[in-house]
């Protein structure tokens, strides 16, 4: 496993990064895995060189958090894992509860250590742009998370480009601490972060953490053309309806069959060949993964050691359509 530096700052990390959404409680979404279970795929992805894991406060209500601060624990030393996590999402039912607000941000970090089990994380991210709170008041609180010893970087995930470079001016104009991340969402099926976020991104030295490098599955080839696609192969398929809401149009078909395509002659899954094309685009770091079979970690793996040539990238890319802007909400 390569670790590289995650964007201009000193951080290395693993060219992977295992997503914990996945682990938690089956009353949260039906096809998360339990803790056993999960822990089982937090050790192994330990075992195979990955120190780069990423939660949220709001995945199954904080127990993903949980789950991976008892997990991590069991195998090494804090100094040895690189922890992210993030704020945004309503973590109760008070008008306080979720957002950007300086309130907000001080008493979730807080929360998310406490449910970690450990005094900083590596990596605090703004889950989504909060329209309802100046970017002043967020930059500041976050700088003052980070001065606190609560926090070692900053990292901002889906936005729009101009929103990302406003939090950064502003960072930057008051000496706070800026972004060292984008985590976005992008992959062969959705490249509209090719337009401005990336570019913008690699202007300004930060590094991309993709999520939904498989398009919640989609790219894994098991999704269906005809009839009702909730009776698909996998449970995902059958219950991921936000999965509904962004794939599924004819042209999101043609890319995953390409992909299929590359792979046949490759002699390996279409996941595979998904998450190398990823790993070769300019900027990306560390896309973050699911695992919830063993054979999701090992496809991811092995996607590390393969290099697709410029014709299978071009055949891959060019039926390409595109879409409106997803993932930002």
């Amino acid at each position: 496993m390569d670790h590289v530096r995650l964007g201009s700052s000193g951080l290395k990390v693993s060219r992977l990064c295992l997503g914990t959404m996945s682990y938690g409680t089956k009353s949260w979404r039906p096809r998360i895995l339990e803790e056993p279970e999960g822990r089982r795929f937090i050790h192994r992805a330990w075992e195979r060189g990955i120190n780069f894991f990423d939660t949220a406060d709001a995945y199954s209500r904080g127990l993903s958090e949980e789950i991976l601060g008892r997990a991590l624990k069991e195998v090494a030393p804090r100094e040895q894992w690189v922890i992210a996590t993030k704020v945004f999402f309503p973590s109760g039912p008070g008008p306080n509860d979720g957002g950007l607000s300086r309130k907000h941000i001080l008493s979730a970090i807080d929360a998310s250590l406490a449910r970690l089990g450990v005094d900083h994380v590596d990596l605090y991210i703004i889950h989504r742009w909060d329209a309802a709170t100046p970017i002043e008041e967020t930059m500041e609180a976050l700088h003052d998370v980070v001065r606190a010893g609560k926090a070692r970087y900053l990292g901002a995930s889906s936005m729009y480009a101009w929103q990302f470079a406003k939090a950064q001016h502003t960072a930057e104009r008051h000496g706070w601490t800026r972004f060292t991340t984008m985590q976005n969402h992008y992959n062969l099926i959705y490249r509209e972060e090719e337009r401005e976020m990336l570019p913008l991104c690699r202007d300004q030295g930060v590094e991309v953490t993709p999520w939904s490098p498989l398009a919640r599955g989609f790219l894994a080839g098991n999704r269906r053309t005809e009839g009702d696609a909730r009776t698909g192969e996998t449970l995902r398929a059958r219950t991921d309806d936000f999965a509904h809401t962004m794939y599924y149009s004819a042209g999101d078909f043609e890319v995953a069959r390409r992909a299929a395509e590359v792979a046949g002659c490759r002699g390996c899954a279409p996941a595979r060949v998904a998450l190398a094309w990823l790993l070769q685009q300019p900027g990306v770091t560390a896309p973050i993964i699911g695992a919830t079979r063993q054979e999701h970690l090992e496809d991811a793996l092995a996607a590390l050691e393969l290099r697709l040539d410029d014709g299978e990238i071009r055949f891959l890319e060019e039926a390409y359509q595109p879409h409106p802007v997803l993932g930002h909400g």
